[in-house]
């Protein structure tokens, strides 16, 4: 059986926030454009920052660094906090909602929710497995159609519902002293060491700039970051 597919959604900070305000999500944290990873840049943006999403393309250079990476990780046995909250992907092109939810699940206790899709789907998954969320998302309407409404309102065509899309959306969060990659398509959350809410986003930035430097002939990267408004 064919998995769902979602209309792709677009790194835009606009459309982002419009999606997780309409879903519960209070004004006082917002997604803002990351406009480079150098210090100047990087002051830019509002502080704190709590959480980085990463658009890039998805090529065999990066299609190869995930196979050895999961091959060496299932040997060393990294260090995951179980604090950690994290969801698998059935769902075709729906990456950026599940980088959004990501980024969101890991900062409940700064940010802020009124009564709406959010704070019930961050409730009811919150005990669930990874794999047992990403089977919640795919039977939860109101969701899906946020994600869909929202898919539509870029600022460029949407792509077809069933469109093989090469570009993909991860998150970066701080939680219990560690900064986390978090990957839908991944077998588990990545620990890319030691971080704290102080000096996360420098931190974010570094693990950013390394996927860049994997495939430095592409420029289809984008970052947003989830910062004070």
């Amino acid at each position: 059986m064919s998995r769902p597919h979602w209309i792709p959604l677009e790194s835009n900070p606009e459309v982002v926030n419009k999606f997780v305000f309409g879903m519960g999500m209070k004004p006082s944290w917002q997604f803002h454009d990351v406009f480079g990873l150098d210090p100047d840049l990087l002051a830019m943006i509002p502080q704190p920052a709590c959480a980085l999403m990463l658009l890039f393309p998805v090529n065999e250079k990066h299609r190869q660094h995930k196979s050895d990476e999961d091959e060496r990780l299932k040997k060393e046995e990294q260090h995951v906090s179980k604090n950690v909250y994290f969801m698998k992907q059935n769902i075709g092109n729906a990456c950026g909602t599940i980088g959004v939810l990501h980024a969101i699940a890991n900062n409940q206790d700064v940010l802020d929710f009124d009564d709406g899709y959010l704070k019930t789907f961050l409730a009811k998954t919150k005990d669930m497995s990874a794999e047992k969320r990403a089977e919640y998302l795919e039977t939860d309407e109101s969701i899906s159609d946020a994600h869909e409404a929202s898919a539509q309102e870029g600022q460029t065509a949407a792509p077809q519902r069933d469109e093989s899309v090469d570009l993909h959306f991860i998150a970066f969060v701080h939680k219990d002293g560690h900064i986390y990659e978090l990957d839908g398509t991944k077998s588990f959350p990545i620990n890319h060491g030691k971080s704290s809410s102080e000096t996360f986003l420098k931190d974010a930035a570094k693990v950013c700039q390394s996927f860049m430097e994997r495939d430095p002939g592409e420029m289809r990267f984008t970052i947003m970051a989830l910062a004070k408004a």
